[in-house]
């Protein structure tokens, strides 16, 4: 018998929860340990932050799910790793502590024979004074946070239709922030619940990044082919902003989020503040992290997990210059290089670098968007870490891996700029593969058969779409694994 721990159920974690107890008999055991009672998905926060829909409709519990599929939950928070185990107990375990209303502050720790490392990431709000719903600003991290913005946006539209003017910004509010995409998203669904409002002409909408470009998304920029010319993303999106009349304010790092007062610092050493009325900024990620121990008690917990909280998997971690990176250097398969039996997965594993080229103020700070791991790539590394633990134990070889690098997986976007079934749109963009290889294809890093993007009602479609798909494929329903990541 064989006992898999996967430690978080957001997209990765559930995913490779629910693939390794399809494929395996009940003899083996498949545990669950996350501090959430509920899954949200995330992607459609964005609607909810605008009040086309409901927190509901983007999350349900996880124990029903669970309980049907034979996984055993622990609604709890791992707080320490002991991956040789201790003196009394010979194998890797995990401490837990529940978070549970029952037994909310207990402790436990779980043995186990392989384990996913799914936390995600930390919402360091903290590391922007001022920044958060406990701040001055929103949020649509999860959906309690996007429902708070829902209601704060009504509230501004009131006053729209009462003559008053308002500005809203929307964006990152740290220069070393991810999640690009998800401003990208929100910000035009803003433009687009203001007009059907009636109230566009009394708003003034702010788009504040830290992209180096317009179309950067952390993934450093795509090149299309479209309509017979080629376009890069920077060229689409300027457009796209231009048309709808929304501001850019760029290579930014928030410094401090006051209350109704951005104020940031540029890479050319501008130094300045936006007044706003409503402001919706995405906090910078940090990893988990855990205390990790040997067998003797030592912290080893630099080995295990980088600076970041991040954890070190199969990747080249070297310091090296910009010029130097390599698509080589990304991982695919996710195990420790200390632990085979140990994986980090979706956020929860340590980049060896950026993709989009980083830049810094003058005073220092990071003005460098952080390598996106979410959505597709995520439920594609949980699918094949659940595939490798599946063989391991079925064959007994402990040297079987799948593989699944960043940097020969290509990935779909598809991005809302305004909900409708008659009225809605989205960009729907492809690349391959995530990370540029400029080996494989020197003129852009991407194949230019498989990147390419489109905006249109259909797009919309398409999101609404798969809203609906992903959420009866994260429930476990009939068939569900039919579904592709």
């Amino acid at each position: 018998m064989a006992r898999i721990v996967v430690l978080g159920a957001g997209v990765s974690g559930h995913t490779a929860a629910l693939h390794a107890r399809r494929k395996l008999g009940r003899e083996h055991e498949v545990i669950v340990v996350s501090p959430n009672s509920q899954w949200n998905w995330i992607p459609s926060n964005i609607w909810v932050g605008v009040g086309k829909m409901t927190a509901k409709e983007v999350t349900f519990p996880l124990a029903p799910v669970y309980a049907r599929q034979h996984v055993e939950f622990h609604q709890a928070k791992a707080v320490a790793l002991y991956p040789e185990g201790d003196e009394h107990e010979p194998a890797g375990f995990v401490e837990i502590e529940y978070t549970d209303e029952a037994r909310r502050g207990t402790t436990g720790r779980l043995t186990y024979d392989h384990l996913i490392n799914a936390t995600g990431p930390r919402l360091r709000f903290d590391l922007t004074p001022g920044l958060g719903p406990e701040g001055n600003s929103l949020s649509v991290c999860t959906s309690g946070h996007a429902t708070q913005a829902a209601a704060a946006l009504q509230d501004a539209i009131a006053l729209m239709k009462a003559g008053k003017r308002q500005t809203l910004v929307v964006g990152m509010g740290h220069g070393a922030c991810t999640c690009e995409g998800a401003a990208f998203e929100y910000v035009f669904n803003v433009d687009h619940t203001l007009r059907e409002a009636g109230v566009r002409d009394l708003a003034r909408v702010v788009y504040l990044s830290n992209e180096h470009e317009l179309g950067d998304f952390g993934v450093g920029g795509m090149s299309f082919h479209m309509h017979g010319r080629d376009v890069t993303s920077e060229q689409w999106m300027t457009n796209l902003f231009a048309e709808r009349g929304i501001e850019v304010l760029l290579q930014a790092h928030v410094t401090e989020v006051a209350p109704g007062v951005v104020h940031y610092e540029q890479i050319d050493g501008t130094v300045g503040s936006l007044v706003f009325d409503f402001a919706m900024l995405l906090p910078p990620f940090r990893g988990v992290g855990l205390p990790v121990y040997d067998r003797v008690g030592a912290d080893i917990g630099d080995r295990l997990f980088a600076p970041s909280g991040f954890m070190k998997v199969d990747a080249d971690y070297r310091v090296k210059p910009y010029e130097e990176w390599s698509a080589a250097d990304w991982p695919s398969t996710y195990e420790s290089p200390l632990y085979p039996n140990v994986f980090g997965v979706g956020i929860a594993f340590a980049p060896p670098h950026a993709i989009s080229k980083p830049y810094q103020t003058p005073s220092g700070a990071p003005v460098a968007p952080a390598p996106p791991r979410t959505g597709m790539p995520s439920g594609t590394q949980g699918k094949v870490v659940a595939q490798t633990i599946i063989d391991r134990i079925t064959s007994g070889d402990p040297t079987t891996t799948h593989a699944a690098s960043m940097a020969k997986m290509g990935a779909a976007c598809i991005a809302s700029i305004g909900t409708g079934l008659r009225k809605g749109a989205a960009a729907t963009i492809t690349m391959s593969p995530i990370v540029p290889d400029r080996e494989r294809f020197p003129d852009t890093g991407r194949d230019p058969h498989f990147t390419f993007g489109e905006i249109g009602l259909a797009g919309h479609w398409l999101k609404r779409l798969l809203h609906t798909l992903f959420i009866y494929k994260a429930k476990a329903r009939p068939g569900w694994w039919l579904i592709p990541e």
